[in-house]
């Protein structure tokens, strides 16, 4: 079984190996697990991804008054696209989640940060394309 977390309710869901997870609904609240695009997720579901989810998690930490989180979230959203299910992709913003940013240590945005089995493995600073996004987490 793979353990896949809602992005919209927080629930943990139990997949069977094998299956199609881009096609998977939460059993909680009947939503898409997978929407092919990140999910702006609150402190709480972002912890309950790190904790719970067998599929990678990659993070970014941004603000809506930021010009280069502006320009990556188009290119944090295509990347997405490509790489989801394998990887599960959320975005966090700094401003309404300021503890939680504050734990993680963040210093500047937009930051991504890569979390396997409930642990930091990869950080990065700066905008990046979709390509470049995509290469860093294969990594």
């Amino acid at each position: 079984m793979i353990h896949v977390v809602c992005s919209h309710c927080g629930a943990t869901n139990r997949m069977p190996e094998g299956r199609d997870l881009a096609a998977g609904k939460c059993g909680k609240c009947n939503r898409q697990l997978f929407e092919g695009q990140p999910a702006d997720v609150s402190a709480a579901i972002l912890e309950k991804h790190i904790a719970k989810s067998d599929i990678p998690v990659l993070v970014d930490v941004w603000a809506p008054w930021c010009g280069p989180c502006k320009v990556m979230g188009p290119q944090f959203e295509a990347a997405a696209k490509q790489a989801e299910p394998k990887l599960r992709f959320v975005k966090l913003n700094s401003d309404e989640n300021q503890e939680l940013s504050g734990r993680l240590g963040i210093r500047g945005i937009p930051t991504m940060i890569m979390f396997r089995g409930g642990k930091e493995v990869a950080r990065i600073s700066g905008a990046m394309a979709s390509t470049d996004i995509l290469k860093w987490a294969d990594q």
